[in-house]
């Protein structure tokens, strides 16, 4: 048995954060695109409305220029999610990398602290998520009937979208082909801790999200008792090893909180990330897994492995 973070269990206990779960009822109404803002030939603001998180959810979607049928790969944020658009195409190159991948690649913004996963209750903070319904349920026919998709789905993240990434194609074997995740740590059980302090961290409440680590939601949502799930799939995992590198000499506004900082949240996910590559072995699951002698958790190295995975999860997207 994996062993869970007593200090985490104590911090949500000390906090009271643990409070009865509310029951989500179901909606009639169904998901609606109605904001459509074609930002650029490639780029694109859309607007849902969605009945499972009760209010309306903004994205970006980069696309072909062209028409034809296409895959799509869903991508991530981080725990503290760009304003105004996604983190991915404010900080990397995203934008410009996708030009000439016929691909569509989907952008949610908001989310902050929500590990893109429903929480059994609603946050005071944050109010109500319901990540995982609008991700997997309400959005990809939307998504495909808009953008000429073609049915065939990807999904990564860097971090805590990471983290989800792997948690959502657990879930949902059916949905997607190709998994990634930049400095993520699919071991949910090993990153309890860090997860909770995150939401406290962010004013939130981490007993709303699964309840007490080592409850059944948790262990429902933890990529590392789910492998079957991710059998079969292209699965792509990145991580350096906390050392500074290149990159730490071409952020210098940043450079102290990248070494100092990231440099000890990226040893913390290199070594969740080893445990989870020997489950993976061992259940005889194949993925690519990228280790870097260098690098800390920042965004230029998470733009290198986006770099770096799309000819392994592009593929199976006809990408």
């Amino acid at each position: 048995m994996r062993r869970i973070s007593v200090a985490a269990a104590v911090l949500v206990f000390a906090l009271g954060v643990i409070g009865p779960a509310v029951v989500h009822p179901a909606t009639a109404s169904a998901a609606q695109i109605i904001g459509v803002n074609e930002l650029t030939p490639f780029r694109t603001a859309i607007t849902v409305t969605s009945p499972a998180m009760g209010r309306n959810v903004d994205l970006q979607v980069l696309h072909p220029a062209g028409g034809g049928s296409r895959g799509t790969y869903y991508l991530l944020d981080g725990l503290d999610p760009g304003i105004g658009q996604s983190t991915w195409t404010n900080a990397t190159d995203a934008e410009a990398f996708f030009r000439d991948k016929f691909v569509n690649v989907v952008l949610p913004m908001g989310g902050q602290a929500s590990y893109y996963t429903n929480w059994i209750t609603d946050d005071p903070r944050f109010g109500r998520y319901r990540w995982e319904t609008f991700l997997t349920e309400e959005l990809p026919g939307l998504i495909d009937a808009q953008f000429n998709g073609n049915g065939l789905n990807g999904i990564g993240g860097l971090s805590m979208g990471g983290n989800a990434a792997y948690i959502l194609a657990a879930r949902h074997p059916g949905l997607y082909r190709s998994v990634a995740g930049y400095s993520a740590c699919p071991d949910i059980a090993m990153a309890a801790g860090a997860m909770m302090f995150s939401i406290v961290n962010r004013g939130g409440n981490p007993g709303n999200m699964w309840g007490l680590p080592g409850s059944p939601e948790w262990a429902a949502h933890d990529p590392a008792l789910m492998l079957d799930g991710l059998r079969g799939k292209a699965l792509y995992l990145s991580t350096g090893t906390g050392i500074p590198g290149p990159h730490e000499l071409e952020l210098k506004p940043t450079l102290a909180e990248n070494i100092f900082l990231g440099g000890p949240i990226e040893l913390g996910v290199n070594t969740c990330m080893v445990a989870f590559d020997q489950r993976l072995r061992a259940a005889g699951i194949g993925a690519r897994i990228d280790y870097h002698p260098v690098g800390t958790h920042s965004w230029s190295y998470w733009q290198d492995a986006l770099h770096a995975s799309w000819p392994f999860i592009g593929p199976p997207l006809g990408a």
